[in-house]
């Protein structure tokens, strides 16, 4: 782990992932190509480190990156900087005390991975905020990967694998964005299950969360649309693993075919768990979709460009290049 901070002589405007450990990250690559592309002499550097009071200093700096933007959405001309970093487990939810105000996504997840920076127009302070784009990730890979939708996944149940922070973010995903009618919940590890549904419920989404345990279970529910597994890539070991593993592959062998996020791309994108679905007839998303398109997301933020204006083509190119070069 590395407390040195990188250098940023050569760049006009700089930023940071900040967290540990984040040496397989292509966020800097990633957002390089979106630099390189806008023509903007801007980096983002990884910040390898637990250190909150090194980030909390470092992000005070003049020269992360920004851009003077006119924001006319309050009825008069305000001039407001937005520059930011990335943010990594294990400061998820550890930064959230040391922030101004959060959007609604960062308010729902209750962690974000993004900070962006706006300037209050009455006393000129930086105001620290953040948003979890994690969601807009899952969200926008199942949109620019199935081109009917309301064949696939709308209206029907959607399934979480998983009981961590990624699998918050695809419960607000599906009950938010993509129309899921409720959202079954399989995991090897019943108590993290009550916790994402007790933690959703109090923020406001929670409704029809179903802890799904057993095949017998399976067999009387309806199949799911949408997938998102949040899971490490792993053949199950222990008998509850192997018991969520069953659960999966139950609701997996339903008549009705959809789509599956496989969120998990490190060390490959070509998990055991995609293999199996795809096999068994369902269209598999690779994890650095998920990835590309929480990262865009991020650059909205950053630079005040929209999506399409940005070079999304070439940034799927360069990261599956770089997939590709870990399988060699």
């Amino acid at each position: 782990m590395s407390t040195e901070t990188p250098s940023t002589a050569h760049v006009e405007r700089h930023g940071y992932l900040f967290g540990h450990p984040i040496a397989h990250s292509m966020s800097p690559l990633l957002h390089q190509t979106v630099y390189d592309g806008l023509g903007l002499k801007w980096s983002q550097f990884p910040l390898d480190s637990l250190d909150m009071d090194l980030f909390l200093k470092l992000r005070r700096d003049p020269n992360f990156y920004g851009k003077q933007l006119t924001d006319i959405r309050c009825r008069a001309l305000v001039v407001t900087w937005i520059i930011g970093a990335s943010v990594t487990m294990p400061h998820k939810v550890a930064i959230l005390k040391h922030l101004d105000g959060l959007t609604p996504e960062g308010a729902a997840v209750g962690a974000v991975n993004t900070l962006f920076i706006r300037q209050d127009q009455a006393s000129g302070k930086r105001l620290y905020m953040g948003t979890n784009t994690d969601v807009i990730g899952i969200r926008d890979s199942f949109y620019h990967n199935i081109s009917d939708p309301d064949a696939s996944f709308h209206g029907r149940p959607g399934l979480v694998v998983g009981g961590g922070g990624a699998a918050r973010s695809a419960v607000y995903a599906l009950r938010t964005f993509m129309k899921a009618s409720k959202i079954y919940l399989v995991n090897r590890d019943r108590s993290e299950v009550k916790a994402v549904i007790d933690e959703c419920t109090a923020r406001g989404y929670g409704s029809e969360l179903i802890d799904v345990s057993t095949v017998e279970q399976v067999e009387e529910l309806e199949g799911p649309g949408a997938i998102v597994s949040c899971v490490p890539d792993f053949s199950p070991k222990k008998k509850e693993e192997k018991q969520a593993r069953r659960v999966l592959e139950c609701f997996l062998r339903k008549p009705h075919k959809g789509a599956v996020l496989e969120m998990c791309y490190h060390p490959s994108p070509w998990t055991e768990i995609g293999e199996i679905s795809q096999r068994l007839g369902w269209k598999v998303i690779l994890g650095t979709e998920a990835m590309i398109y929480q990262g865009l997301e991020q650059d909205k933020f950053w630079t005040g460009k929209e999506i399409h204006e940005m070079p999304i083509k070439r940034v799927h190119e360069v990261i599956a290049a770089k997939v590709n070069e870990a399988r060699l």
